[in-house]
Order: C-alpha cells, then structure tokens, then sequence
C-alpha cells in the first residue's frame, strides 16, 4: 500500500514502498519546463537544473559530488518540456544523507554568477553537440513544425543568445515563480520506513519553502506550420512526421500504445519490417508518443540514404494510409498489449522507474499510481479500441515534417 501526504503548503509527498529491495530513489519533480518559457528565456528551466548543482552556502561543486561518493549513491537532474526532476539512487542505510544533499542543492544553492558564468560554457557545448546530431535537430524542427516557436515548439537546452545572457538575478525570479509547494510533486519508492521518510520530508523540503503558491499554465495550442527543413552536409537524411495525437490525460492513451507498437515500436513493427527489412532503405525507423498536458503527437522518426529520401518518405505514407485502411490483426492485438503490460510488469523492479511513475501519476495527472488498477486498464482495451483509434490519429492528411540534409528543399507534402 501506497502512502500520500499533502503538506498544509501544497507540497506533496508519495511513498511505493519495496520491501523485496535493498535501495531506494527519491525524486523531488518541478511542473515547470520549456513548454513555459518564452521566446526571451527560452533555455532557462534546464540552465536552472544546471546551476544548483555548482555550489551551495554548506558544500561546493566538488563537495556535493564528494557527499554522494562517499555513501555510494547517485545524484542527478533532467529537464523535459513539462517538469524539471532531480533524483538521487542511494541505499536504504544512506537515504537520510542523499536526501539532505538534495535538499541543500534544491534550497541553498548560491548561484554565483562566477559559477553561473562557467556553466554557460558547459551548456552551450551541450548545444553544439546537439548541432552535431541530425536526429535531434530534425525531432526539434518536428516539434517547432506542429507547435510553432513558443510552448511545446520550444528546445528544452534554448538557444544559445539565450543562455550567455542569463543573470543570477534571472534565475532567482524564475525559480520564485515555479519552484513552489503547490507545484512540486516528492516521490520516493524503495526499502524505507514510511513514517521516518515522511519527517525527512517534512524537515528537509515542507518546511524550507518561502515562495508563495502561483498557478502555472502555457500555451500549447498548434501553431499552423507544416513543413520545415535545414541544410546540413551530411552523409544522410533525417525524416520526422508527426501526426496530432491524445494528451496525457486522454483514457485511450492505452489503445494508441498498443497501436503504435504495431505500427513502429519494434523490429517487428509494420514500419520496421517495410521499410527496412523489405525496402533496405534504412537502418533506424520508429514511432513513438508524445503525450502532453493539453494535448499530444505520434512521431515517426528515420535516417535514410539522401538519394532514398523522397522514396522512403512515400514509402512511409503509404505505411500510414494503409494502417488507416487495414487497422491490426488479432495477433498483432495480442502481441501489443502483451509488450505494454510486461512493461509495467518490469518497471515493477526498478525504484527509479517507480519513482518516476508515482510522480508523473501525481503531478501531471494528480492521482496516485495503482499497479492493479493499472493492469486492469491495460486488460480493459479492447480489438476495436485500437481500431478505432487508427482511424482517428493514423492520418496522412494531416501531418508536420521536418527533414536535416543535404537538400536544399523540403520534403513534397
């Protein structure tokens, strides 16, 4: 059983409890990423997540590093488009001291503009290699081609006019508007004791906030642009197709899982077997979801020869069309839902993926995470579910595309 508590401030606290387990993963998730940013601070949410890593008023850089090396745990941070997340991975002896590190960076961080100033240098490398991977500018040119330059539409790292012009004063005002009680989601999920897990809490994160609660929104509506493209001289070409999808919050996000297994989920995915095994036009083609808040897109990803390019992007459409027409078989049905479920099954294992589902379930869609309840959704869909939700999302009518090579054209929609 599950234990939850929301503190008189807002914070929430969400407890998996493993007792099979010898080590245990705390969270503290942010619902703030670059969706909520605008054009003048884009890049700020993962700059921030940066900096409270580069000293605070009780440890330096080095000594934080040093502090969780000692006890043989992990600490990190990732940011995404809707929240910001830092981590740490320690054993259940060492919980109480990975969680006060967290604390200490999450509350004391001083942001030295010395500090800040040398870590702007770190990111904006961060940048170039990016800039040095097709496939990552060719998903964020998708992105921008369906949302537009604002909200979803937004790279998560910023562009780089951005970041040298960020102050510590700029970072301060960002963290008062959205690191606040009522916006922030605690998830531990291991071997603890749930009524000292919660003092920890209550002493090191509850009762350290000083900035008042404010309600925190963004724009995601679709911008209207379809088709973008960058030149670059490389060896091949980058096709991305996105098609409008379900948000987080939709209850047929189970049936669209289950269809986009089929269709590119694997090597044993319609598009894999087509366009790879069948056509040799590629070495890497998949799907995937992108499920959001408000709203979502299904994304189709694949490097190609640059003389294939136009053909597997017609080859790819045809796939779509006739997803569309056809819909699955029952042992495709089968095959999907099978795939879904064991992987539920195995994040059963692992309490850094716990941690990660319970705070997602908590903060994005405030309920807490039932593995049971979970199964018997997944179990609930049905043949005609999938079907019915090919008809609707699998559409080659109404897509966005962005292609990176050495054309100086984009793709013909």
């Amino acid at each position: 059983m599950n234990f939850y508590k929301e503190y008189d401030n807002g914070l929430r606290l969400i407890i998996n409890k493993m007792d099979s387990v010898y080590s245990v993963s705390c969270g503290v998730m942010v619902k703030t990423g670059s969706a909520f940013e605008n054009a003048d601070n884009n890049g700020i949410s993962h700059f921030v997540e940066h900096c409270m890593f580069k000293g605070t008023v009780k440890r330096t850089a080095f000594e934080i590093s040093d502090s969780i090396d000692r006890i043989g745990a992990q600490i990190n941070a990732y940011t995404s488009k809707e929240a910001t997340c830092y981590y740490t991975k320690s054993t259940s002896e060492h919980f109480y001291d990975s969680l006060e590190i967290l604390s200490d960076i999450f509350f004391n961080s001083k942001f030295d503009q010395a500090e800040l100033d040398k870590e702007k240098g770190v990111v904006i490398e961060e940048i170039n290699m990016c800039e040095d991977t097709p496939e990552d500018i060719c998903l964020d040119l998708l992105a921008e081609s369906y949302y537009g330059k604002n909200g979803l539409g937004q790279t998560i790292l910023g562009p780089i006019d951005n970041i040298k012009k960020f102050t510590r004063d700029d970072l301060i005002k960002y963290i008062g508007d959205y690191y606040t009680p009522n916006n922030i989601v605690i998830a531990v999920a291991g071997n603890v004791d749930e009524v000292k897990a919660q003092e920890f809490v209550k002493n090191l994160f509850a009762d350290k906030f000083t900035c008042k609660s404010k309600i925190t929104s963004y724009n995601s509506s679709q911008n209207g642009c379809k088709n973008l493209f960058k030149k670059k001289d490389i060896e091949q070409s980058h096709i991305g197709i996105c098609m409008p999808s379900l948000s987080i919050r939709d209850d047929r996000c189970d049936a669209l899982s289950i269809a986009n297994i089929i269709f590119g989920g694997g090597m044993s995915s319609r598009l894999f077997q087509k366009i790879r095994e069948e056509l040799g036009l590629c070495y890497t083609i998949y799907s995937y979801q992108s499920p959001y808040l408000d709203s979502g897109i299904l994304e189709i990803y694949s490097g190609v020869n640059n003389q294939s390019r136009d053909l597997a992007f017609s080859e790819i459409l045809k796939e779509i069309d006739k997803f569309n027409r056809d819909g699955v078989t029952k042992n495709e049905f089968i095959r999907g839902k099978e795939q879904i479920k064991s992987s539920f099954i195995m994040g059963q294992e692992s309490t850094a993926s716990q941690m990660l589902l319970y705070a997602r379930n908590l903060l994005y869609l405030d309920r807490q995470f039932d593995f049971k309840k979970r199964i018997a959704q997944i179990e609930s869909v049905t043949f005609e579910d999938v079907n019915e939700i090919i008809k609707e999302i699998f559409k080659v009518d109404n897509l966005s595309v962005s292609t990176v090579g050495k054309s100086d054209k984009p793709l013909n929609l």
